[in-house]
């Protein structure tokens, strides 16, 4: 689970803001990964991803791509090769930096509707997400991948439809949901699905099949609020994004036998919780020239369940992906579903 942009600040910020302890103040085990990507000291989410998707660092703006722009296995394939069920959930859309490292081999984050179209080559077993209009209005083709989805067997539905909520899954087909035609709305304009969708996830995978499976989960927008210098617009998005870490967590207490992990891809913004600063009445300061940037801070990580204990400690955040696959007993010398492609617009 990704806080995107999540620093240590926002999270001691948020625990402050909260009237209840927050959901990772659960974990049992803490530590801190190293940021920076090939390229730069700076990294941002396209290489932040691609490094705990693959275990590589590569160049800002790289999806699932080495440094010299060629695909590398992410987690999420080594895991559907294996037999293990996938899923993805987003505030984001659903082509967005983070969530697109995961399922895509491209050489610039931009390339939305080749993302699109590597997402339903890869036959992910449930997702939720925005940008629908990747997937049926396409510039780059003619082609409807809303429908193709549809024509593989996905129970697919989106926000204009049908209410997430009021959906009836069946346990057999995938599943993919559409948020919103582009990006969801923020938090304080009325999302309110990430816990739900989050908790419908680890239930639907599970009974999906019986040999496991393999969650993204990423609160996007905390980025997209700490970019903007917002302290309340990002407190509201980590509070909701621990909302959906509370479902998830406990699912796996109950389970006894699932891995949760929650961490960042880098922190944005560079939060300050200044002197004078009062319990759900902060001072709050944005460092630096460029206050509205990433920074090169470590960030933590936080693990509950089987192999939880391999994740405290200071460790490239190239080792998250070595670590779940060790967790996780992966076979990573089986063929995957993207091999001989290459990177396209």
């Amino acid at each position: 689970m990704i806080g995107d942009g999540m620093g240590l600040a926002l999270i001691t910020a948020t625990m402050y803001h909260s009237k209840t302890p927050l959901n990772i103040e659960r974990f049992p085990v803490v530590g801190f990964q190293k940021t920076h990507s090939y390229n730069n000291l700076i990294t941002d989410s396209a290489a932040g991803g691609t490094a705990i998707s693959c275990g590589i660092k590569t160049f800002n703006g790289g999806i699932g791509v080495t440094p010299d722009s060629l695909p590398c296995t992410t987690i999420l394939e080594y895991a559907k090769a294996n037999g293990l069920s996938t899923g993805m959930v987003v505030s984001s859309t659903i082509v967005h930096a983070t969530p697109a490292t995961f399922i895509s081999h491209q050489v610039s984050r931009g390339f939305y509707e080749a993302i699109a179209k590597d997402i339903v080559n890869a036959d992910i077993d449930f997702f939720v997400g925005g940008g629908k209009k990747y997937f049926e209005k396409r510039a780059m083709d003619d082609r409807n991948l809303y429908k193709e989805l549809k024509n593989k067997g996905y129970q697919i539905s989106d926000y204009l439809k049908k209410d997430l909520k009021k959906i009836s899954l069946n346990f057999r087909d995938n599943f993919a949901y559409f948020t919103a035609d582009n990006d969801p709305l923020p938090y304080d304009l009325g999302r309110r699905y990430m816990p739900y969708a989050s908790k419908l996830a680890v239930n639907f995978l599970d009974k999906h099949d019986d040999k496991g499976f393999f969650l993204m989960v990423e609160g996007s927008q905390i980025d997209w609020a700490a970019h903007a210098n917002k302290i309340h617009w990002m407190m509201q998005e980590v509070m909701d994004f621990d909302r959906a870490v509370g479902k998830v967590l406990d699912f796996a207490i109950q389970d006894k036998g699932t891995l949760v992990i929650v961490t960042a891809d880098h922190e944005t913004g560079g939060l300050a919780i200044n002197p004078g600063s009062k319990r759900r009445k902060l001072k709050t300061a944005f460092t630096g020239i460029r206050a509205r940037a990433h920074t090169a801070a470590m960030v933590p990580v936080f693990a509950y369940g089987p192999g939880a204990e391999m994740f405290s400690g200071i460790y490239e955040n190239t080792e998250i992906f070595t670590k779940m696959i060790e967790a996780l007993s992966l076979d990573t010398n089986i063929s995957t579903t993207h091999e001989g492609t290459k990177s396209e617009r």
